[in-house]
C-alpha cells in the first residue's frame, strides 16, 4: 500500500506536496519522494525513510515548479531498495514522471514485452517502473503531431488493455500537465480536490480525501474506475472514461485498517463504516456470549477504536483504554520482517495494569492477519492480571493472499489460512475468539453508501475481481517471496559478519 499525490497550482508546490505526504504517511513508511516540474525541467528527490527524514531544506529548495507529484511507499512488488523509491522517470517521450499505488498482477509478463517488443529497458524489479514505461510507450504511439489531451486519453485506454491488477496513478509530462487514472475495477482509492484562489482553481489528486482537506482543498469527487483526468499547467481540467467495462470494487481493507478514519472513500466515510463494524460485531457477540461473560471492552489502538466504542455501547459494557500507544513507533503490519514486527509490538503498546486486574476483558482489533500482534497483546493482558481474555476482530478471518497492493501475499503467513477458528484462538493464546462475519463487513460499508454494490474482499473470500489470479499464480508469488526473503536474510547475515569483522 502506498500514498500518492499530484498538484497543479499557481505557486510553488514543494511544501504543499511535502505536507500532503505527511498526511499520507500511514500508507507507507519505507520510502518517500517528490518530483516537480518547471518548464522542460523535472526536479526530483527520493530516498528510503519517513517523509520527515528524507527531505531537508536543501532538498526542498531544488524542487522548483508549480506542479508536481509525490509518493510514500512500502514495498509489495520489488524490494525495499532506494532505487525503487518513487516517483520514477523516463526521458522519452517528452519526459514523464509517475507515482503508483497498487500492484500489477502481470508486471513480469509486461516487463518481458517491454524489452522484447517495445525495446524499453526496465532497471528495477518494481512494477511501477513497468507501468511508467507502458504509459510512455503508449503516449509515444498515440502522439501523431503535437501532444494534446486526446492523445493522453488514447494512450491510457491502451494501458488499461495491457495492464492487469490495481493502480491509482499520478503522472506528469514535462511542460504539459498532470495525468491521473485509476484501474478499471476501482480497487485502489484516488480522489480529486480543488482550491479556489484569486488566480483561479488549483487541483490536487490524492489517495485519500483526508489529505486533500488537511491541505485546505475541497473534495470534489472520487476518480471513477477506468477514468483518466488530465490537468494542464493553466489549470484546465479534462476527463474521459477510458476503460471498456469499468466497475467499482473498492478494497474492503481500506475501510477496515489502512485508510484514515477521517477519509471518505468512494462515498463512504471510513469512520462511519468502522462504527457499523462495531455494531454488527456486537450483534454476533450477543448471540455467542452470555451476560456477565465480559467485564470490560478495550480497543487495540488506533484503527479499532471506532468499532470498539460502538460495540461497547451496543452491549452496554464499560469501555476502557487498557493499552497506551507510543505514536513514534511505526505500524507493525507494514514492517518488513516478522521478527521486527514481534519485537516492535511491546515497544508500541504499553498496558494500564489497573484496567486488567481480575477482569474478563474483551479486546477488539480491526483484523487479525499474521497473528503476531494478537498473540503478544493477549500475553500482555494476562501479564497485567486479566482473569480471562476474549479477542474479537472487526473483520472476517484473513484467509487468502492479497495481490492488489497489501503486503500479505503468502498463505503461510496468514494465521487463519488452513486453521479453524478454535485453532487460531489457541495460536493467539486467547480464551475465546470471535470474528466479524463477511456479510456484516459488507453491510457495514454498503449501509453508509448504498450506491456501492461490490467490494474487493479477496483476502477474506478468495474471489479476485480482476479474474486473472490462479492457484499457479499464487504458488509462484509465494515462491518468489520466500526466495526474496532468503536473499534478504543472507544479505543481513553478510552485513552482520562485516560489522563484526570491523569491530574485531
Amino acid at each position: 500500500m502506498c500514498g500518492v499525490v499530484g498538484v497543479v497550482s499557481y505557486a510553488p508546490v514543494n511544501q504543499l506536496i511535502y505536507d500532503t505526504l505527511l498526511l499520507l504517511q500511514h500508507r507507507g513508511q519505507d520510502a518517500a519522494g517528490i518530483a516537480t516540474n518547471r518548464g522542460n525541467t523535472f526536479s526530483m528527490h527520493k530516498a528510503n525513510g519517513l517523509v520527515r527524514d528524507v527531505f531537508r531544506t536543501r532538498n526542498m529548495r531544488t524542487l522548483q515548479g508549480n506542479s508536481g507529484i509525490g509518493q510514500v511507499r512500502y514495498p509489495t512488488a520489488g524490494t525495499s531498495s532506494a532505487e525503487e523509491a518513487q516517483p520514477f522517470y523516463v526521458n522519452a517521450p517528452f519526459g514523464i514522471t509517475l507515482a503508483h499505488n497498487g500492484n500489477l498482477t502481470n508486471w513480469e509478463q509486461l516487463r518481458a514485452e517491454m524489452f522484447r517488443n517495445d525495446r524499453r529497458h526496465i532497471n528495477t524489479n518494481s512494477d511501477s517502473e513497468v507501468l511508467l514505461n507502458v504509459l510512455a510507450h503508449e503516449i509515444e504511439l498515440a502522439t501523431t503531431g503535437s501532444l494534446d489531451p486526446a492523445a493522453v486519453f488514447k494512450a491510457v485506454t491502451q494501458v488499461h488493455k495491457r495492464v492487469r491488477g490495481s493502480y491509482g496513478v499520478v503522472a506528469q509530462i514535462a511542460d504539459f500537465g498532470l495525468i491521473a487514472f485509476r484501474d478499471p475495477f476501482g480497487i485502489r482509492p484516488l480522489c480529486l480536490g480543488f482550491s479556489e484562489s484569486d488566480k483561479g482553481i488549483e487541483y490536487m489528486i490524492a489517495s485519500e480525501s483526508a489529505a486533500l482537506e488537511g491541505m485546505g482543498f475541497k473534495l470534489l469527487r472520487d476518480v471513477a474506475p477506468g477514468e483518466v483526468i488530465f490537468i494542464d499547467l493553466e489549470g484546465k481540467l479534462y476527463n474521459q472514461q477510458c476503460a471498456e467495462n469499468p466497475s467499482l470494487n473498492p478494497c474492503a481493507f481500506e475501510y477496515v485498517y489502512f485508510a484514515r478514519p477521517d477519509s471518505i472513500i468512494d462515498g463512504a466515510s471510513v469512520y462511519a463504516t468502522r462504527l457499523k463494524m462495531g455494531e454488527y460485531l456486537a450483534e454476533k457477540i450477543k448471540r455467542e456470549f452470555r451476560s456477565g461473560d465480559i467485564d470490560v471492552v478495550m480497543p487495540i489502538p488506533e484503527s479499532s477504536r471506532p468499532s470498539t466504542v460502538e460495540l461497547a455501547s451496543k452491549l452496554n459494557l464499560e469501555y476502557r483504554e487498557g493499552f497506551v500507544r507510543n505514536r513514534y513507533i511505526g505500524r507493525t503490519f507494514i514492517m518488513p520482517g516478522q521478527e521486527t514486527r514481534s519485537r516492535s509490538v511491546r515497544q508500541k503498546l504499553n498496558v494500564n495494569p489497573s484496567e486488567f486486574k481480575g477482569k474478563s476483558v474483551l479486546l477488539v482489533d480491526d483484523s487479525i492477519v499474521r497473528g503476531t500482534t494478537s498473540r503478544e497483546i493477549v500475553q500482555m493482558a494476562r501479564a497485567a492480571g486479566a482473569r480471562r481474555v476474549i479477542f474479537a476482530s472487526a473483520a472476517p478471518p484473513v484467509m487468502y493472499p492479497n495481490v492488489y497492493g497489501i503486503d500479505m501475499p503468502t498463505r503461510s503467513e496468514l494465521i487463519a489460512h488452513g486453521r479453524t477458528q478454535e485453532e487460531v484462538c489457541r495460536e493467539i493464546t486467547a480464551d475465546a475468539l470471535v470474528y466479524q462475519d463477511l456479510d456484516g463487513l459488507r453491510r457495514s460499508i454498503f449501509d453508509i453508501n448504498p450506491a456501492l454494490k461490490s467490494l474487493d474482499a479477496s483476502c477474506f473470500d478468495g474471489k479476485y475481481v480482476t479474474g486473472d489470479i490462479t492457484p499457479e499464480y499464487l504458488d509462484r508469488l509465494e515462491m518468489n517471496r520466500n526466495n526474496a526473503r532468503d536473499d534478504g536474510d543472507e544479505m543481513e547475515r553478510s552485513q552482520l559478519n562485516l560489522n563484526l569483522a570491523l569491530i574485531d
